[in-house]
């Protein structure tokens, strides 16, 4: 219950000027790179491929348009799958600013947190997307195996991946990066289990892309609540 009442609390804040300036962000960042690498690998097949093609000796009229259609509605297709990791990756950059308007709306008696710096916010980012790419590509595989149980393989897996990208973020702020980790090890099973909760949502189209800024907001209140009661 106590879970549930830490996710209600964030989602009751969703509508706060700062969660949204975050969402927008992380999702007009999205955009722009996945059209801009549309535009630029169009670009590349439109150098490379002559507008009309001699093949077996059969000439293909506006072959090179076709191409490059046939590349838009590629990278359209793998925006579907791309939007969610890669905004959860934007987002990543901006967690820190979720997790200070829930400090100061629910924990006004804290001490400022230190900020995490912008280099450290990057690396860790980017080090989460590839992290995610790699274990659901891998999962993919399973749901081959695994049949009507992939649904659940997928929520586990992302759910340990949320659970530990963003409780270990919630926790630098205020610890430092070796003390979170250490936290975050003593309270795996916990983790796990929201992480796997809010995992759910992914499988859902639109809301999914809720779920970065709601994660963050959601393991703020997980850190204070479990790490109240280790002291």
């Amino acid at each position: 219950m106590s879970m549930m009442s830490d996710f209600g609390k964030a989602f009751g804040q969703m509508f706060d000027r700062r969660f949204l300036r975050v969402l927008l962000l992380g999702l007009g960042l999205t955009v722009l790179l996945l059209a801009g690498a549309t535009v630029l690998l169009v670009w590349l097949v439109g150098a490379f491929v002559p507008d009309d093609l001699t093949l077996f000796g059969v000439t293909l009229d506006f072959a090179g348009r076709v191409v490059s259609l046939a590349t838009i509605g590629l990278m359209l297709l793998l925006s579907v799958f791309l939007m969610v990791p890669v905004a959860s990756a934007f987002t990543g950059f901006f967690l820190d600013d979720v997790a200070a308007a829930v400090e100061e709306r629910h924990y006004p008696h804290l001490p400022p947190a230190d900020p995490v710096h912008w280099r450290e916010a990057m690396i860790d980012s980017i080090n989460f997307l590839g992290v995610i790419v790699f274990v659901n590509a891998v999962a993919l595989i399973l749901y081959f195996v695994v049949g009507p149980f992939a649904p659940l393989v997928f929520w586990v897996v992302n759910g340990y991946l949320l659970g530990r990208e963003y409780f270990q973020l919630v926790a630098m702020r205020r610890v430092g990066r070796n003390a979170a980790i250490a936290a975050r090890r003593r309270h795996m099973p916990r983790i796990w289990l929201a992480g796997t909760l809010m995992a759910a949502p992914l499988s859902i189209p639109i809301v999914n892309l809720f779920v970065p800024v709601l994660g963050a907001a959601t393991f703020t209140h997980i850190y204070h609540r479990l790490e109240s009661r280790s002291q």
